[in-house]
């Protein structure tokens, strides 16, 4: 028995043998497959991290550079301020005010700091450990069907909003954390902190902090209480979202938050943290700062300095423009033209009303309240015309409340017939106002043609229209060519078109006194004899006799030079001008800068050629002052952000203005280094033959005011345009 017995071991052993030997291979395949593992993956990670300073190396060839934030300047507000210092506009792309960082508020950089990167004074530029706690929140997030947070530094977000863009990539990703370390070497974790804090938007229009105080609260940085600081350091993420007018549990939920940081960080004590809790959030609206209504002036100030500066040295220098315009002034050219529009486009009857509302129906005060004129009604209001009768007509005003208009008060108001004729004269109110009609009114004024009183004293409506014609008007002083008022139209909001500055229109008879200078220039004399007969002017050959004719083509024979402009006798001027040579005409007109499109012909002796109504304002203005040369100015002193004097309308220095102790000697006088473009003495003759204008001439209607007055009248063809040029 002892064979069997030997087999089974000899099995046994051979058994165990092929188990070592597949253990041993299964333990070399183990090794060989960690090897293999080991190995991959260490190629892996060389490759990887080839690849990863590949992306960096590219990424870090074409950033930008960032050496000028060291001296970073941000985009301030433009201020335009009138004659009295009071604003009259204020221009920018992003409203904010810049804040040096010592002057913000501890508790306010506490609060941003908690919020927002809580390790900022001890990260290099970018945040390891936030980005490792962000990667384990943004899982559950995730898993949640949360947006993922991000882990950028301030440092980072000031990378991103001063070099790069907002678009989401990793090459993005990247060339913010270089510059993020890269800025952290070159500047001081205040620079970087004051950066963030003046640009970061934290809605409302609000950048900064400083701009967010005043827009939200109406306070100042220093003046914000610890709960305000919190709710301001939320914004960053989503303003719109933390908005209290529209979201205020999350707004309260997110300052909260803010809160609890600054406390965890050792920032505020519990106390401090539960009585900014237990603040409420009450939104202030930023007081309206009162501004002088002066649109066409204001906004032929803005398109000069664009030119001057450009746009972002307008919209972002932080100018301070001290303008010449007076604001009393101001207020009167605006009211003198649109009630000169008005009486005018009166005398040419009544339109129509505006628009038409069911006064039946139950919602007509609301849409009443919401009807657009399409203008700037001014004093004028909107009104529906209730029920109407013979003798007056009941109305509702926008605003609230009824009036009344009655019949004797609608006389201009007649309608037109099919040949655009007036028609018959008003003698009811339901002739011109029917129910439904919704109307232009106002308090009208006793000069007025509809401005009878009643007996009982009451307050007189009348009914108004929007001109179909515009105009312009121009007051500047005329020996320093400061423009006083301008008045570009009727609308500045249906129509920003200057017509004082970009109108180029026929100055007609207006021109004539600076014929009659070339002629006093030629040794003419106000006394001068000139024929006023019929004349006939041959203007070559094919072309027709010209026969200028005076108004109303009378002819007055022998006259004086004086007569000719009081009465604008258009034959005269033509002579006169065919006596002397247009070639003295043109130079008088160049010199004083109505030469546009003149041409050596008599036609243009009668105003012919095209002006704009500064220039010709102007031109006056140099008759008035002796012969002077003046050019005009809106504008008396721009200066910069830091209250340097860039631009300054008299330039002239006064050194002896500057002597702190009087001597007894004579007081100084600044040269006036201005050219002389006329002689003053025919300036002067000039000007007085333009008084006879307003005594007994053509703008005799002026005389009514009382005061002593010269002018010039001017009409073209048809009636087209009509001016008025004076001074006192």
């Amino acid at each position: 028995m002892p064979s069997p017995k030997r087999s089974t071991d000899i099995s046994g052993a051979s058994t165990r043998r092929s188990e070592r030997g597949f253990l041993a291979r299964f333990a070399g395949g183990i090794v060989s497959g960690i090897s293999w593992l080991v190995v991959t993956a260490a190629l892996g990670a060389v490759i990887a991290g080839g690849a990863l300073l590949y992306i960096i190396n590219r990424a870090g060839d074409d950033l930008p550079d960032y050496s000028h934030l060291a001296n970073y300047v941000p985009p301030n507000v433009t201020r335009i301020h009138a004659g009295d210092g009071r604003i009259l506009a204020e221009y920018a792309h992003e409203k904010r005010v810049f804040v040096p960082i010592d002057a913000i508020p501890r508790p306010v950089k506490d609060a941003f700091v908690a919020a927002e990167d809580k390790n900022f004074y001890s990260h290099i530029g970018v945040d390891p450990v936030g980005i490792i706690r962000a990667a384990v929140d943004n899982i559950q997030r995730l898993q949640q069907n949360l947006r993922p947070q991000g882990a950028s530094t301030i440092t980072q977000q000031v990378a991103k909003n001063f070099l790069l863009t907002n678009e989401v990539s990793l090459d993005r990703k990247i060339k913010e954390a270089i510059l993020a370390l890269r800025m952290e070497k070159a500047f001081s974790k205040d620079h970087i902190l004051e950066l963030y804090l003046n640009e970061i938007f934290l809605g409302h229009r609000s950048y900064g902090v400083a701009a967010a105080a005043l827009n939200y609260f109406d306070k100042a940085l220093e003046e914000l209480t610890l709960s305000e600081a919190a709710f301001l350091a939320g914004l960053p993420k989503a303003p719109s979202r933390y908005d209290p007018a529209t979201n205020y549990g999350e707004a309260v939920a997110r300052r909260d938050y803010v809160i609890g940081r600054m406390l965890d960080d050792g920032y505020i004590t519990r106390a401090d943290a539960d009585a900014a809790r237990a603040e409420d959030i009450v939104l202030r609206s930023r007081k309206e700062t009162e501004t002088v209504s002066a649109d066409f002036f204001t906004e032929e100030v803005r398109r000069t300095l664009v030119d001057t500066f450009g746009e972002d040295g307008f919209y972002g220098g932080g100018l301070s423009v001290r303008t010449t315009v007076d604001p009393v002034m101001q207020a009167f050219a605006d009211s003198a033209l649109r009630r000169g529009l008005s009486a005018y486009d009166r005398r040419q009857g009544y339109r129509g009303p505006l628009g038409h509302i069911d006064p039946t129906a139950p919602d007509w005060s609301g849409e009443l309240a919401e009807f657009d004129p399409g203008f700037e009604p001014g004093s004028w209001k909107i009104a529906l015309v209730l029920d109407s009768g013979a003798d007056k007509a009941r109305l509702a005003l926008a605003e609230g409340g009824e009036i009344e208009i009655f019949a004797r008060h609608l006389s201009w108001a007649r309608r037109l017939d099919a040949n655009g004729d007036l028609g018959p004269d008003v003698t009811r109110a339901d002739r011109v106002l029917e129910p439904g009609d919704v109307v232009i009114v106002t308090l009208v004024e006793p000069e007025d043609e509809d401005g009878d009183g009643q007996a009982d004293g009451k307050a007189v409506w009348g009914l108004r229209q929007r001109p179909n014609i515009e105009g312009g008007l121009v007051a500047l002083d005329p020996h320093t060519g400061r423009v006083l008022a301008m008045s570009g139209g009727f609308s500045f909001r249906q129509s920003k078109f200057n017509r004082a500055t970009q109108a180029n229109r026929q100055p007609g008879s207006a021109f004539k006194p600076f014929v009659y200078l070339a002629a006093l220039e030629s040794g003419f004399t106000p006394a001068s004899i000139i024929l006023d007969a019929p004349l006939v002017i041959d203007q070559g050959e094919g072309l027709p006799k010209w026969k200028p004719a005076n108004y109303g083509d009378r002819f007055y024979g022998p006259s004086t030079l004086r007569l000719g402009i009081e009465k604008s006798r258009n034959l005269m001027t033509v002579r006169l001008a065919q006596q002397i040579g247009m070639g003295r005409v043109i130079d008088v007109a160049t010199r004083f800068g109505v030469d546009r499109g003149l041409g050596n012909n008599l036609a243009s002796a009668l105003g012919s050629n095209e002006v704009d109504l500064l220039s010709l304002t102007t031109a006056y203005a140099m008759l008035v002052n002796g012969g002077r040369k003046i050019d005009p100015s809106l504008v008396e002193r721009i200066q910069d952000r830091y209250g340097r004097t860039v631009l300054a309308r008299d330039p002239r220095i006064c050194e002896a203005c500057r002597k702190l102790v009087w001597d007894g000697e004579p007081p100084p006088v600044i040269p006036d280094g201005r050219p002389l473009i006329a002689d003053p003495r025919e300036a002067y003759q000039m000007v007085h033959i333009m008084e006879g204008v307003i005594d007994h001439g053509t703008g005799v209607r002026a005389a009514k005011i009382g005061k002593p007055l010269a002018g010039k009248t001017g009409t073209t063809n048809d009636s087209r345009d009509a001016w008025f040029v004076g001074f006192s």
